[in-house]
């Protein structure tokens, strides 16, 4: 049934399976989801520019607390060293491995950092109701720099390390230690607490969804695209290509040879996976006496010691995480092509939010190889080195990452057996042409 002009500005297509719904009102606390995948298309927040405002503050003061003060300090055999947390990133680049400080550093403050701001900014604009100059750009951007945040994964690994050295030296946590906890938790609250439904209709609006809509079925064969950054529904051109009209971002009804990427960027990843796994993540020196470690070498070390809870740690997130993800996603490309799998539909999208998820987590042991070797430095009586699989393995979890944001799970759902031989690329064309001949007419 087709739409009337209030309902026009609710809907929303489903980013996870293409279906085309309107949303109910929503009073804070209250979220909406969609019938068919249960993927959340909005969630409602009591007072969110004020909620926004006040955890990016919070998260921004104790991240500068975090880098200008001791991290942490440690002593063994009558050597002390004291690092600050910017020296887990600069430690490395003395060390050769540029890339991986780069990657250490855009995580777990620049990223972060350019994010608290950019939120700060959008929500002192909302509050004075008026919209701050580039407001839609940052608005935008915000989506994007969320999966590359790893604070709290940073957190895990400094648990890891300490664990690590506490049997060769006395360990001190410093202020700034403690400040990054605060600083972590508050950065993931913060980015619980954005209200985009609310935020991109205070900030432009919402525009009428083209008429004729239909909910209740897919957006794609009536030539519809749903944005991914701000929610409006538009309409698509012929090829199924488009641009939303209130945030700017570029449509497709599928993403462009998604599966073909997706498979390349996990062949490269399972290139990489091989030297990270055969060559050392680092090295350790102790007495003069060099001992390198393997990613499986320092997880039978943990259980030498009897750490079985961090052996499984780095174990989960090292070897299960990666090769799980790979598979997860290869299958799923597989899936897509042959209908006949068991699984139904709504659990492949659900083994395809538990991969997005979980991928960020295996930065744990480039992060612990980061934190070793900026505190642990007293040339031949103890110290330790990168080893070349730590740039491996980053490159093997950046690009699992990747893979993952190249996946359009909504083609799982396309050619289903209740509509057989009804292909979106073909029911678009047909809406297309429809809407082109009825033009045609009314011209003439």
């Amino acid at each position: 049934m087709a739409t009337t002009r209030h309902s026009r500005r609710r809907l929303r297509a489903c980013h996870e399976c293409d279906l085309l719904v309107s949303l109910p009102p929503l009073r804070p606390r209250q979220k909406a989801t969609c019938p068919r995948c249960d993927h959340t298309l909005a969630t409602r927040h009591a007072k969110p520019a004020e909620r926004s405002l006040a955890l990016a503050i919070a998260a921004l003061t104790m991240l500068l607390l975090s880098v200008a003060f001791p991290f942490i300090s440690f002593e063994a055999r009558g050597v002390t060293n004291r690092i600050e947390l910017t020296d887990t990133a600069s430690t490395l680049v003395g060390f050769h491995e540029p890339l991986v400080a780069i990657c250490v550093l855009l995580t777990v403050i620049i990223l972060p950092a350019v994010y608290l701001c950019g939120v700060s900014w959008l929500s002192l604009g909302l509050l004075g109701r008026r919209v701050l100059p580039h407001s839609r750009g940052i608005a935008r951007a915000l989506s994007h720099l969320t999966p590359w945040m790893m604070a709290d994964v940073f957190v895990i690994a400094a648990l890891v390390s300490l664990i690590k050295i506490a049997g060769m030296a006395d360990v001190s946590l410093g202020l700034s230690f403690w400040t990054f906890c605060v600083y972590a938790l508050l950065l993931l609250l913060t980015t619980q607490s954005i209200d985009s439904d609310w935020m991109w209709f205070a900030l432009a609006s919402e525009p009428l969804a083209p008429a004729g809509a239909r909910p209740g079925e897919p957006a794609t064969p009536q030539g519809l695209g749903g944005c991914a950054t701000c929610g409006l529904v538009n309409r698509l051109d012929a090829q199924g290509h488009g641009r939303c009209r209130r945030c700017g971002e570029t449509l497709h009804a599928r993403t462009p040879h998604s599966r073909q990427r997706t498979l390349a960027l996990l062949l490269a990843a399972l290139v990489m996976y091989i030297p990270a796994n055969l060559y050392p993540i680092m090295s350790t020196t102790s007495l003069g006496n060099t001992s390198p470690s393997t990613i499986i070498g320092g997880v039978m070390l943990f259980l030498q010691h009897g750490d079985i809870p961090i052996a499984v740690i780095i174990f989960t997130a090292s070897v299960v995480v990666p090769i799980g993800k790979i598979l997860a996603l290869g299958w799923l490309c597989y899936a897509v092509r042959h209908r006949g799998e068991p699984l139904s539909n709504a659990t492949r999208v659900r083994l395809y939010r538990i991969t997005e998820f979980i991928g960020r987590w295996s930065m744990v042991d480039v992060f612990v190889v980061a934190i070793l070797v900026a505190l642990i430095r007293a040339g031949e009586l103890i110290s330790v080195t990168p080893g070349p699989a730590a740039l491996s393995f980053a490159s093997v979890v950046v690009i699992t990452m990747l893979a993952a944001n190249s996946f359009d799970p909504r083609i799982i759902w396309d050619d289903l057996p209740e509509r057989p031989g009804r292909t979106w690329r073909s029911a678009l064309k047909r809406r297309t042409a429809t809407a082109s001949t009825r033009k045609e007419s009314n011209d003439a």
